[in-house]
């Protein structure tokens, strides 16, 4: 459930940042996050969709709006794809851990707690400025894209990705429907606890999900912010059909279980049937069906030079 719709944009930036912040050291394994070959690969193949094609493009300097643990721009930064990286979120736990994770790769990452909409940059200051599943938590993203386009340098890239779409979201309260009812056959099939505390009430901050969530976006309403914004080359574009409705049921049978009892069997074979999903989505659907089908959204566009 997102937040109220009456819910002023002082609550949902403190609600996010209280939410993030405890949800930082367990985030990675919740989403099976991977800064590995496989993660890498995710991350390109999502910034190739948005932007239309690298080309063996580089940037110089990146700047990552709600940077969480860092899955977008390390794996970025290990590719050589960003030289060097401004890390922001509004949330310090989540920096903390990017920047632990960063010293773990032997990776160099600046990390600065910001507001999407009043960045403390100068102008010009980038050549990309991007985010992965970020723009739905922000309360004006008017005033966010005007941030976006005022630090990029003239010619620069903006790159969002992982956006949920209205259509999606409604497509994935299936999946969660269909699970929280398999869960208890779901355990005894792979000998797993019962969880004994849900997720959710495990602690203040977990409880607080259900409201960091803003936005579902319409296509339509991201095609507008780039328009008047100012940007050019505008694109918007849809990603994963079946993989998320799959991933969505995998990860509420999972919420039911205490993590330690989940075999690694099994979680051996969720991750890779994601994966294999996500390329039948890639190879298959996204090529040929609007974006407004999808359960994510991609867009991107460049500063006039």
């Amino acid at each position: 459930m997102p937040a109220s719709p009456t819910a002023t944009p002082e609550h949902i930036k403190d609600v996010n940042a209280r939410y993030h912040d405890a949800a930082a050291d367990e985030y990675d394994a919740k989403w099976g996050i991977d800064f590995g070959a496989t993660g890498q690969e995710q991350v390109r193949l999502k910034l190739v969709k948005a932007l239309g094609g690298l080309g063996g493009r580089s940037f110089g300097d990146g700047l990552e709006i709600g940077s969480g643990t860092g899955y977008f721009s390390l794996n970025l930064l290990q590719l050589g794809v960003i030289e060097r990286l401004t890390a922001t979120d509004i949330s310090a736990g989540m920096l903390s851990r990017l920047s632990a994770t960063a010293e773990a790769l032997g990776l160099e990452a600046s990390t600065v707690a910001t507001e999407a909409e009043q960045l403390p940059f100068e102008d010009e200051s980038f050549d990309i400025v991007f985010g992965h599943a970020v723009l739905h938590h922000i309360p004006d993203l008017d005033r966010a894209f005007a941030e976006f386009r005022r630090v990029l340098r003239p010619g620069g890239a903006i790159a969002f990705c992982g956006e949920p779409s209205r259509h999606g979201d409604r497509l994935a309260a299936v999946p969660k429907r269909a699970a929280a009812i398999a869960a208890p056959a779901w355990r005894g099939l792979v000998r797993a606890r019962r969880r004994a505390v849900a997720e959710s009430e495990r602690s203040n901050g977990h409880a607080l999900e259900g409201e960091v969530d803003v936005h579902a976006f319409a296509a339509a309403d991201l095609r507008r912010l780039l328009r008047d914004a100012g940007f050019e080359d505008r694109r918007v574009g849809g990603e994963e059909l079946l993989a998320n409705a799959w991933g969505w049921g995998l990860r509420t049978v999972e919420s039911t279980a205490e993590p330690d009892s989940v075999p690694c069997g099994w979680r051996r074979f969720a991750f890779r049937s994601y994966i294999a999903l996500q390329k039948v989505d890639t190879r298959l659907f996204e090529p040929r069906l609007p974006a407004e089908l999808f359960y994510n959204l991609l867009t991107s566009g460049r500063k006039p030079a």
